[in-house]
C-alpha cells in the first residue's frame, strides 16, 4: 500500500470540506474536496456502470474524482505539438467551434500536446515566445469555457532535446516554471503532464532511465507546487518510461509517486494495442484472443499497480497505430470496432480514464464531422455500455451460381440478441446458440443483381449498445497479371472483383521469410505493400525491396473473402519481373 500520509490527506480534506459545506455539498461515490465550480462526475460503480453525480464546494479536487470526471478524453493531436507550428502537420488552426463540437459529442476532457522546442529563446532564460504562450493559453481558456477538463504537457521535447543524457534540466525547469506561472490561477480543471513518452539516450540500462525520469518528475512536481496559487494542489500527471505499461515500468513510477508523497498526483500510460494487430504485420489481422489478452493484461496491471492503491490513471493516448483515413484498409473496420468496444468496456471495469489519440483520423476538423460515424457511435456507446458484435461484418457471395446459406458467430458480450433489421426470424435467418445463419433465400434477395462489391447492409441488434452492421458482398477470386518494374516502382495488376486485401506473405525459395521484418513471412500492410482499388493494382514499396535479395520470391496474397493468390517475383539488381504462379 502507498504511504498513508498521502492518501490520508485526501480523505481528511474531503471529509472536512463535506462537513463544512453541509449535506448538499456533494452526492455519489466521488465527492470532491470542493471544486471551485459545480461540475458533474461520472461515478463508477462495480461492474463498470456509471452515473452522473453533482460535485460542488471550494478548494482542490480529490484526484480520483478529477480523473473520473475527465472520462472520456480526446487529444488535439498533431496540432500544438506539430513542428514547427500549429498547422505544419496538416491540421487547420484550432477554433473554439471545434472545441465546442468535441464537448457536444460527449467528451469531457481534452489533452493539449504542446511542443515548446521551437518557441523559446536561448539559455539561460529559455523565454517562451509571448505569441506562442498566448496561443496555448487561448486554446486552454476556450476549452475550459466549453466545460472541458484540459491536460497540457511538454510533448515532442521528449525526443528533440530532453532525451539526451545528462538531461538539460535547466531548460526543462525554465519551461515548466514559465508554464506554471502563466496558469497558476487557472481552474483546477486544468492539469499538467510532466512529459510525453519520456525516453533517454546515453544511459546504461533501464535502472538508470528510471533514475533520470524520477529526477525530472520530482523537479516538475516541486517547481509547480512552489509556484503557488492553484498550482499548490493542481492535479499533476506523471508518465512511466516511454508511457509503457510493462510491470517493471509501472513499479518504477509507483516508487516515484510513493517517494513524492503528494496527494494530488496521477499516473499515465499509453495504449495502442497488440502491436502486430495495431499495424497489421505478422498475420495480425483480427481482434482475436491474443489481442484481447494483451488489452486485458495491460489494463489489469495498470489498475492493480495504481488504481487499487488510490492513484488515478489516465490512458493519455490510445487507438490503433495504423487506423487512418489516409491509409484505408490497413485495419479491417469490423475488427477495429471490436477493439473499440473492448477498450471501452475494460477501461470502465478497471476505472481507467481514456483519451483518444486523434491526429485527424477520427474527426474532420474542417467540416466538424466524423470520418466514420459508425466508429464514433461505437466509441460513444462504449463509454456507458457494451455492444454486441460477430465473428465478421462481411458475408461474401459468388457472382454466379447458386447461393447457399452462410453462418456467423454472434458475440453478444453479455447482451441478448434481438434480431436482424428488416429480416424475419425463422424465414430469413435462424439462431442456434451463438450461431447466426442467413438462409439462401434471404441472401439471394439481398444480393440483388449481384454486382461486384457491397449489395446490401443489414444490422444485428442486441439488447443494448449499437447494432452490428453486416455487409452482403458479391466477390469472385481476384485475378493478377504479369508485370515488370524496378525496386523503386513496382505494381501488380490486380482485378479485385469485389474482394478486399487482408495481408501479404513473402518467402524465398527455401521457404524462409523474405523482405523486411524477416522474423515473419507476413509483411506490414501499407509500409511494404498496399492496394489501389481505383486503378486495379497492388503496390510493392521501395521499403519492401530494400531488404529483398536477388533471386525468386513467392508472394501469397490473402483476401477477406478467404481467397488467395500466389505471385512469383524475380529480382535482379534493381529490376523486378513478376507473374502469377
Amino acid at each position: 500500500m502507498p504511504p498513508p500520509s498521502r492518501r490520508l490527506a485526501v480523505i481528511i480534506g474531503t471529509l472536512t470540506a463535506l462537513l463544512a459545506a453541509g449535506p448538499a455539498a456533494a452526492t455519489g461515490a466521488h465527492a470532491a474536496t470542493g471544486c471551485r465550480v459545480a461540475h458533474t462526475v461520472p461515478s463508477r460503480c462495480p461492474g463498470g456502470a456509471t452515473a452522473d453525480v453533482a460535485v460542488t464546494g471550494l478548494g482542490p479536487a480529490d484526484p480520483m474524482a478529477t480523473v473520473a470526471a475527465m472520462e472520456p478524453g480526446w487529444n488535439l493531436g498533431n496540432t500544438l505539438d506539430a513542428i514547427p507550428d500549429e498547422t505544419a502537420w496538416g491540421n487547420p488552426l484550432t477554433t473554439r467551434e471545434l472545441l465546442r463540437h468535441v464537448r457536444a459529442q460527449g467528451y469531457r476532457s481534452i489533452r493539449l500536446p504542446v511542443t515548446w522546442s521551437n518557441h523559446h529563446g536561448p539559455a539561460p532564460d529559455h523565454t517562451i515566445d509571448a505569441a506562442w504562450l498566448a496561443r496555448v493559453r487561448q486554446i486552454v481558456d476556450w476549452s475550459l469555457d466549453e466545460g472541458l477538463y484540459v491536460m497540457v504537457n511538454l510533448h515532442h521535447d521528449s525526443w528533440q532535446w530532453l532525451n539526451v543524457t545528462p538531461t538539460d534540466t535547466a531548460r526543462y525547469t525554465a519551461l515548466w516554471s514559465q508554464i506554471a506561472a502563466e496558469f497558476r490561477d487557472h481552474s483546477s480543471k486544468l492539469v499538467f503532464e510532466s512529459i510525453n513518452e519520456p525516453q533517454f539516450t546515453g544511459t546504461a540500462d533501464d535502472a538508470e532511465n528510471y533514475r533520470v525520469l524520477a529526477g525530472l518528475n520530482a523537479t516538475f512536481v516541486d517547481l509547480v507546487r512552489a509556484s503557488g496559487g492553484g498550482n499548490a494542489t493542481r492535479l499533476l500527471v506523471l508518465p512511466t518510461l516511454h508511457t509503457n505499461a510493462d510491470q517493471g515500468r509501472l513499479d518504477a513510477l509507483l516508487a516515484e509517486i510513493d517517494a513524492l508523497d503528494d496527494p494530488y498526483l496521477a499516473a499515465t500510460v499509453h495504449f495502442y494495442g497488440y502491436w502486430p494487430f495495431s499495424v497489421n504485420i505478422a498475420g495480425g489481422i483480427r481482434y482475436d484472443a491474443t489481442v484481447e489478452a494483451d488489452l486485458v493484461g495491460t489494463f489489469d496491471r495498470v489498475h492493480d499497480t495504481f488504481v487499487a492503491r488510490g492513484i488515478p490513471v489516465v490512458i493519455g493516448e490510445w487507438a490503433l497505430l495504423n487506423w487512418d483515413h489516409n491509409r484505408p484498409g490497413v485495419i479491417e473496420r469490423g475488427e477495429f470496432l471490436k477493439f473499440l468496444e473492448a477498450v471501452g468496456h475494460h477501461a470502465r471495469a478497471r476505472q481507467l480514464t481514456t483519451m483518444l489519440w486523434d491526429a485527424g483520423q477520427f474527426l474532420d476538423r474542417t467540416t466538424l464531422t466524423w470520418r466514420d460515424q459508425g466508429v464514433h457511435d461505437m466509441l460513444r456507446a462504449s463509454w456507458t455500455t457494451r455492444s454486441g458484435t460477430a465473428s465478421a461484418d462481411r458475408v461474401y457471395l459468388p457472382r454466379t451460381g447458386r447461393i447457399t446459406a452462410r453462418s456467423l458467430t454472434l458475440h453478444p458480450n453479455g447482451l441478448t440478441f434481438a434480431g436482424l433489421t428488416g429480416l424475419r426470424a425463422g424465414t430469413d435467418y435462424t439462431v442456434a446458440g451463438t450461431t447466426l445463419t442467413l438462409t439462401a433465400a434471404a441472401l439471394t434477395r439481398l444480393a440483388g443483381d449481384r454486382a461486384y462489391g457491397v449489395n446490401r447492409s443489414i444490422e444485428a441488434r442486441f439488447s443494448a449498445g449499437v447494432p452490428w452492421r453486416i455487409d452482403i458482398i458479391t466477390a469472385d477470386p481476384p485475378v493478377q497479371s504479369a508485370a515488370t518494374g524496378g525496386t523503386t516502382s513496382f505494381a501488380i495488376p490486380t482485378r479485385f472483383r469485389g474482394d478486399q486485401l487482408a495481408t501479404m506473405e513473402a518467402r524465398y525459395a527455401d521457404g524462409s521469410p523474405a523482405g523486411p521484418a524477416n522474423w515473419t513471412s507476413y509483411k506490414e500492410f501499407w509500409q511494404h505493400f498496399r492496394p489501389d482499388y481505383a486503378t486495379g493494382r497492388i503496390l510493392l514499396t521501395p521499403e519492401f525491396f530494400a531488404e529483398v535479395t536477388d533471386g525468386p520470391v513467392t508472394l501469397t496474397f490473402h483476401f477477406w473473402s478467404g481467397a488467395r493468390t500466389t505471385y512469383r517475383l524475380v529480382r535482379s539488381g534493381t529490376s523486378i519481373t513478376g507473374s502469377p504462379a
